[in-house]
């Protein structure tokens, strides 16, 4: 029997408002976990919101990464004091780490974006990295979290760079599920989700530009809303419906293989470089108009668009540990055609000269 669960979310400045009538169901006592800023500004607003018969067992400060080892002293901290839920609050990296802990204590979590850089507020897995901040594997769940809370005031306080990297990362579902689904046979569910990844490109390009100067001014209005939505609940739609074989493509793959570079993701912002890799995918794909359309679009919101820009050297020899790591994997093992280490290289020089 196949089943699909899709994330239910609340947006809006007063989002918080509805956690008593939805987490009512959930048990009295929670753990909120996140980083040291999202805490500071979503804890006591959260508690401002609760009634009297939910109890915060412990605000717990995550570190600074989402690596199973942390995971799993926070459950071994945890795991007797009687935690009827996980709240996370944060971005990507703080709510993959609440979702894995949800996870081994085998309750629910409910997350608190405090910005829009990924769906991880609504998707049902995890990315895991190493100590040394490259990625190590992929967490899966069942379902995504039981709420996302989406309080659209803090995460128009929050530095608009994180929003742009929303950006680049969730126009990247669209091309990668419509690139590594090319010629398969789709079930009803991942044909869903490949309509509904339209909404990850379409409605970016049109309020993207917007959205982030209202960001940048710390104003709440329309485009910024949308945007948000896009980055967090139709990309996390998209995850959950499409077959886990068509989640992701050369985008990603090549954004995973750039953090064998010393020091590259604490550096670069996911998202952007991921948005960047979108162009360096339809290069390989030989879709050099459309790839063209949407480097335009990701200068006009901020990103760069090629390695240079980052400081990076194009030097073949010096890129080979990056190529080879990308095409190893996998988001790449199920995609329309071989991609070899020179398609990829030519790609990325295309964007260069472009």
């Amino acid at each position: 029997m196949l089943q699909r669960y899709f994330p239910a979310y609340t947006i809006g400045e007063n989002a918080y408002s509805e956690f008593n009538r939805v987490c009512k169901g959930l048990g009295n006592r929670f753990l909120l976990i996140g980083g040291e800023t999202a805490l500071s500004v979503s804890a006591d607003r959260l508690l401002s919101q609760i009634s009297d018969e939910f109890e915060l067992v412990e605000k717990v400060i995550y570190g600074k990464e989402c690596y199973a080892e942390r995971v799993y002293e926070l459950y071994d901290t945890y795991k007797d004091m009687q935690i009827d839920f996980v709240v996370g609050a944060g971005g990507g990296k703080a709510l993959d780490t609440a979702k894995y802990l949800a996870k081994l204590l085998g309750v629910e979590v409910v997350t608190l974006p405090t910005i829009a850089s990924t769906c991880a507020a609504a998707s049902a897995l995890s990315v895991i990295y190493t100590k040394e901040h490259t990625f190590e594997r992929f967490e899966y769940y069942k379902r995504p979290a039981f709420h996302c809370f989406i309080d659209t005031k803090i995460i128009s306080e929050a530095p608009y760079e994180y929003l742009r990297a929303g950006v680049g990362d969730t126009l990247a579902k669209h091309y990668e599920v419509e690139f590594s689904q090319r010629g398969k046979q789709l079930d009803y569910s991942s044909e869903l989700g490949l309509t509904i990844s339209k909404m990850c490109s379409e409605p970016l390009i049109r309020y993207a530009e917007e959205a982030i100067k209202a960001c940048r001014e710390n104003k709440v209005n329309e485009p910024l809303e949308q945007a948000i939505l896009a980055i967090i609940i139709s990309t996390g739609m998209v995850s959950m419906l499409i077959n886990p074989d068509y989640n992701g493509a050369m985008a990603h793959a090549l954004f995973y293989g750039l953090t064998v570079l010393e020091g590259f993701e604490e550096k670069f912002l996911h998202g952007d470089v991921v948005g960047y890799c979108t162009t360096v995918q339809l290069a390989v794909d030989n879709r050099l108009e459309e790839a063209a359309r949407i480097k335009k679009f990701l200068k006009t919101v901020g990103i760069e668009t090629t390695l240079k820009e980052r400081g990076i050297c194009t030097d073949r020899e010096y890129l080979a540990p990056v190529l080879k790591s990308a095409l190893a994997d996998p988001d790449m093992k199920v995609i329309p055609y071989k991609v070899t280490e020179d398609m990829l290289y030519e790609g990325i020089m295309r964007m260069e000269a472009e």
